[in-house]
């Protein structure tokens, strides 16, 4: 097969011989490998976009046409030279000893179990106000209605919710007091 022409191969392994594709790539892999390497600068870099070039002439091989218009090298090369700048056109690897850690942002177990706690503590406040003061709370802070929407739910007037809300802010500071300094 030595003394096969490059298109008498490509011919020969468009139809499956796979001993003809082996010669083709054993005549042809080096001066790949070195016109890759030149252009990329990575030996590593360039190995992949031979091994990419020559997996395309074996799936380009059955539609080859052999008409003498085309030399495989040619074609071979401006393979080769389109898939270097496709591969100089993508970001840079970079190694992954390279990339910083992402911060977790969640918080840590500790800062979970405080803020537990001060959901509790706060629960449990909310829970010794008297039943309208609370309601006006939850009404207002929790669920965000209006001081008139709050009147209306609880039938009483505007002025009655603003007291409410003013008596169970101060219950809830009075009982919550240290959490400030926390």
């Amino acid at each position: 097969m030595a003394e096969d022409g490059d298109e008498a191969l490509l011919l020969a392994a468009g139809q499956g011989d796979r001993d003809a594709f082996g010669a083709l790539v054993g005549r042809h892999l080096g001066r790949a490998v070195a016109i890759a390497g030149r252009m990329l600068g990575s030996r590593a870099d360039a190995e992949e976009v031979a091994q990419e070039a020559f997996l395309r002439v074996w799936q380009k091989a059955p539609a080859w046409q052999a008409d003498g218009t085309a030399k495989f090298s040619t074609w071979l090369h401006r393979v080769l030279v389109n898939l270097c700048i496709d591969r100089k056109r993508r970001r840079p690897m970079v190694p992954i000893d390279a990339i910083e850690e992402p911060a977790d942002e969640a918080a840590d177990g500790f800062d979970r179990v405080a803020q537990q706690e001060r959901q509790g503590r706060i629960a449990r406040a909310l829970a010794e106000l008297p039943d309208r003061q609370r309601a006006a709370v939850v009404l207002s802070y929790y669920e965000g209605l209006s001081n008139g929407a709050v009147a209306e739910a609880l039938d009483i007037s505007v002025g009655a919710v603003e007291s409410l809300l003013v008596r169970a802010r101060r219950g809830l500071a009075s009982a919550l007091a240290d959490l400030r300094t926390s």
